[in-house]
């Protein structure tokens, strides 16, 4: 039977739930975080689920109207300061993919500490992808290889992405109705199995993520044999 022990989401349609209820944007924003948090602590608490990988941030979304991404900027930060004592409770270690580079220092700051005081928790690794392309992670790996004087090959690429041993992706799912990747995970996600719900990401559950596992199970991953 199949293992989900890595889950991979693209968290969409925030924005979406928010103008259906004649709201900002941001508020969307808000809703979806407080999802991450009931997503992220029944994966911690599902033994067989080992990395959680959120698509939060492209490097894309730079594109957006300057006073969203600068909500989203401060919401990242705040969420990181609330959420650290369910890290801390429920055994989650914290992780990022992704060019932190752009950020600000109190935001990467806060991002470090993180990453530093929950290094020990084991239960499960919750990684955000932020300021996230899949393709611009390959080229950054693929440059940090080279300068290493490294000939990279499938066994050992792993090793030069942004946070390497992650594994491979399991389950990739989308919220919000889209069918595409939106150049998420390209690399780790060559064999996933994909899932698309039309829930946008405020409304989505661990109940709906429990009933995407259980199909999980039921399908024949083959990878290229018969």
């Amino acid at each position: 039977m199949n293992r989900a022990e890595h889950i991979a989401i693209i968290m969409d349609g925030n924005g979406r739930w928010a103008k259906k209820r004649g709201m900002p944007r941001v508020k969307g924003h808000e809703k979806g975080a407080e999802t991450v948090r009931e997503i992220t602590k029944y994966c911690a608490q599902n033994e067989e689920i080992r990395v959680l990988t959120l698509f939060a941030f492209s490097t894309e979304n730079w594109k957006r109207p300057k006073s969203e991404v600068q909500f989203l900027m401060k919401l990242l930060e705040r969420y990181l300061k609330n959420e650290l004592p369910i890290y801390l409770e429920e055994g989650v270690r914290f992780e990022t993919i992704g060019d932190l580079s752009p950020f600000s220092d109190s935001l990467k700051n806060r991002i470090a500490f993180t990453k530093e005081s929950t290094a020990n928790q084991n239960r499960l690794i919750q990684v955000l992808a932020l300021n996230y392309g899949g393709r611009d992670e390959i080229v950054r790996a693929a440059n940090r290889a080279c300068e290493k004087g490294v000939k990279i090959n499938e066994s050992n690429f792993d090793s030069f992405l942004d946070t390497p041993g992650l594994g491979e992706v399991d389950i990739l799912l989308r919220t919000g109705g889209e069918m595409r990747l939106s150049n998420f995970l390209l690399w780790r996600a060559a064999y996933a199995e994909l899932f698309f719900t039309k829930t946008l990401w405020p409304d989505f559950t661990p109940k709906e993520l429990e009933s995407i596992i259980k199909n999980y199970k039921k399908r024949e991953r083959r990878f290229g044999g018969v």
